[in-house]
């Protein structure tokens, strides 16, 4: 089992991420697609973690969603990690509401190494939904034209929560579940999309 803190998104917006990504699935049989069902904004990957540091994640998902206020997210375009040209991650972008989406990140981080004993990633964050992984560890090349051509917006969701969550693999993919939901509580909400 596998966890990670996330956003994570309505029914309408994990199909038209889906949808968006239909004709580059056709182009690149060498990546491993996420299934609709698990599109999601990732916050913070924990990766294996036993029960006890579980319950100190679950005491920094409360200290850091409580001092949040609900904000907006726009989703578009299509990019890819670690290069455009030769992507070994294949993503939608954040249109608007990415400050917003960051400072939430940076209180996380926070109350993660307070509270739950966690060092910080050490890498800078960068808001997106995975839609597929090479499988090439040189990337997916085919990809590069294809995704800079795919600007248009996907659509928008309200932050409200941030889940914990559990990945299992099984034959037919990762089948994720929550463990846990931190509401965010602080302040006025209406920050980022419009």
């Amino acid at each position: 089992m596998r966890s990670f803190l996330a956003v994570l998104l309505p029914d309408a917006l994990r199909a038209a991420l889906d949808a968006a990504a239909a004709d580059v699935r056709q182009r690149a049989p060498r990546v491993a697609w996420v299934r609709a069902e698990n599109l999601h904004l990732t916050l913070r990957f924990l990766g294996s973690v036993d029960e006890a540091t579980l319950g100190r994640v679950r005491e920094a998902l409360d200290a850091a969603t409580e001092a949040t206020a609900p904000f907006g997210v726009t989703l578009g375009g299509l990019g890819g990690f670690p290069t455009p040209r030769a992507p070994r991650v294949i993503w939608a972008g954040v249109v608007t509401g990415a400050e917003a989406l960051a400072e939430l990140h940076a209180r996380l981080e926070g109350a993660l190494a307070q509270r739950g004993g966690l060092r910080p990633e050490g890498r800078p964050f960068h808001a997106h939904v995975t839609l597929g992984r090479a499988r090439d560890p040189r990337g997916a090349p085919e990809l590069a034209e294809l995704l800079g051509e795919r600007r248009g917006g996907f659509g928008e969701v309200m932050v409200a929560a941030v889940h914990l969550m559990r990945s299992d693999l099984d034959p037919s993919g990762a089948r994720h579940s929550v463990l846990a939901r931190g509401e965010l509580r602080g302040g006025t909400a209406g920050r980022g999309a419009r």
